[in-house]
């Protein structure tokens, strides 16, 4: 290369491209990782023209990592010097001549366990903010997007150099990072009681925000469902039709519709803006309505189809255009405790048999059979469910005029969550443990999870799908890694049975409900409690987290309904 005959800015840039070029083609990253390469280059220049001292405009020494780095004051970076160290081996030697002190040997990896370019040397006063610096470019992020960083499931909040003394880390071993996005927006979590609402006269079975956020509906052992009004908290609708307990409601991803199902077996559909009951109850079922499910609505706008599973061993798909039931599912040899239907299509059905049935939707053909279960399976969870729920609505708040254009958008929302990995789902049985699938992949488990000592009695992922939650009769919340299924921490607090969970929107915060008449709300970062909520005079049932992050409502064996704010 030519000597560096230009000054300023420009003589920086230049300097900055040689170190680059040099270090891509000398060895001092791995050879073939332009990416890496370039992400030096940009850095460096970077620090160019925040503080490094420029180069002489006589300065005809050769741009040589060697040569710029001593000129580099010696708290900033150094970049290790041009020699070819092969090509990758984990069990490879760091550099010599005592480098080994100045830099640490580091893959990148993503959650899914893709290597991101090839390991890179970086100097141990890099932290998270830099490490967000080196991801975003290498990704080629238009916009630069926040991510968090963890070394054995455990979040870097230090500078690597730190990192290796606390841990005694082996420095002949690359580093393996593993990046995950996190939200742009952040939830602030709910700490007070904003209003406790009477008007059941029965304990409240389910509790549900609308897609936006901005309606609520509840079920109830009073035989009614109810509307609220959330900007003056007060009853909006008194929706009454069935015959027995309300014991579940689902809303539909496009906001238009609620369905109820009861005790009794029948199913009602409602308008959330009149609080009017649509058509006759939709009957079929023999037993009691355990779970409904709506199908996504970037299959299909507006929303039409929903399934329904039932005590009496099956499962049933409806047509809200035509009220019939279109098709059913039966296969089950006990009663079907849960229901949800998959982004791709599928539907994925829990029973007491101890079997998971997935089916497809056009015939209701059986698809497969998951076993692994030695009891009763209690609930399903997809990776995938917070974009199911929401469809096209976000924190933005964006309204759609046409359902075309909420079916463009929820597709969008979903292919971008979902990314190139599967759809995961996740069971929880009275046998204390969970199994992590990829149905779409394999019948075989991907990871089963022990360690609950009692009945796992709702899971739930967050709606990055990067974690895992589950609720159990052993008094705890238990945080597993959402794509490997590796146990990661448990919340102890509880002392009485965990009902019901549910995630803040930025999967940040998980909050959970319990028979100890309490709300409690967790810091997954920081694997705390955050807030302990007491108010309810008794059980809490049901609670939900609305999607606009603002508000949480709950309900239980008190009658009433409470919301809670910032």
């Amino acid at each position: 290369m030519e000597s560096v005959e230009e000054t300023g800015v420009q003589g920086q840039w230049l300097a900055a491209r040689g170190l680059a070029r040099i270090g891509a083609s000398d060895g001092w990253v791995e050879r073939g990782s332009r990416d890496t390469a370039w992400v030096w280059g940009s850095l460096i220049l970077k620090m160019h023209l925040t503080g490094w001292p420029s180069l002489p405009s006589n300065d005809s020494t050769r741009a040589h990592p060697a040569a710029l780095s001593s000129r580099l004051p010696p708290q900033l970076p150094q970049p290790p010097p041009p020699r070819d160290y092969g090509q990758m081996d984990h069990n490879r030697a760091p550099p010599p001549s005592g480098e080994a002190t100045s830099s640490v040997m580091c893959q990148l990896v993503s959650a899914e366990g893709e290597n991101l370019g090839a390991a890179l040397y970086l100097p141990q006063n890099v932290g998270p903010p830099q490490l967000q610096d080196i991801v975003n470019q290498l990704l080629r992020n238009e916009d630069k997007l926040p991510y968090a960083f963890y070394i054995a499931d455990e979040e870097l909040a230090v500078q690597l150099g730190a990192y290796m003394q606390q841990k005694n880390a082996n420095i002949e071993v690359a580093l393996r990072i593993v990046y995950q996005p996190q939200a742009v927006f952040r939830i602030r979590p709910v700490n007070r009681c904003s209003a406790t609402i009477a008007g059941h006269t029965e304990a409240v079975l389910a509790v549900s925000f609308s897609p936006d956020g901005r309606c609520l509906a509840s079920g109830s052992g009073d035989t009614t469902v109810r509307f609220w009004d959330l900007n003056t908290q007060t009853p909006l609708f008194t929706c009454k039709g069935h015959k027995n307990w309300v014991l579940c409601i689902a809303w539909s991803p496009d906001g238009k519709h609620l369905v109820s199902g009861s005790k009794s077996g029948e199913l009602i559909l409602w308008d959330p803006k009149t609080g009017n009951q649509l058509g006759t109850p939709l009957t079929g079922h023999r037993k009691w309505i355990t779970a409904v499910s709506w199908e996504p609505v970037h299959l299909q706008s507006p929303s039409r189809r929903f399934v329904s599973a039932s005590k009496d061993g099956d499962a049933r798909i409806w047509d809200v255009t035509t009220r019939k039931c279109v098709i059913s599912l039966a296969g089950h040899t006990n009663a079907v405790t849960c229901v949800k239907w998959g982004g791709d299509g599928l539907i994925y059905t829990g029973s007491e048999d101890c079997l998971i049935k997935v089916w497809e939707t056009t015939q209701g053909k059986l698809v497969k059979t998951l076993q692994g279960h030695g009891h009763w399976v209690n609930s399903l969870a997809l990776s995938t469910e917070y974009v199911l729920r929401t469809g096209a609505f976000d924190h933005t708040g964006k309204t759609y005029s046409t359902p075309e254009e909420m079916k463009e958008a929820a597709l969008a929302r979903y292919e971008k969550m979902r990314g190139n990995a599967p759809e995961r789902l996740v069971s929880g049985s009275d046998d204390f443990t969970m199994f992590l699938w990829e149905p779409t992949i394999s019948k075989q488990p991907k990871a089963r999870m022990t360690g609950h000592q009692k009945v796992v009695n709702h899971v739930y992922f967050s709606p990055d799908g990067q974690w895992l939650a589950s609720a159990s009769f052993d008094k705890s919340v238990k945080l597993w890694n959402g794509i490997t299924g590796k146990f990661v921490s448990a919340f102890r607090g509880h002392v009485a049975d965990v009902y019901q969970i549910s995630w803040s929107a930025d999967s940040r915060l998980l909050l959970s409900g319990s028979k100890d008449s309490t709300l409690k709300v967790w810091d997954i970062r920081a694997r705390k409690l955050k807030h302990d909520l007491p108010g309810h005079a008794d059980e809490v049932y049901a609670v939900d987290w609305s999607p606009d992050g603002e508000k949480v409502v709950s309900g239980g064996k008190d009658r009433a309904l409470k919301l809670w704010m910032n």
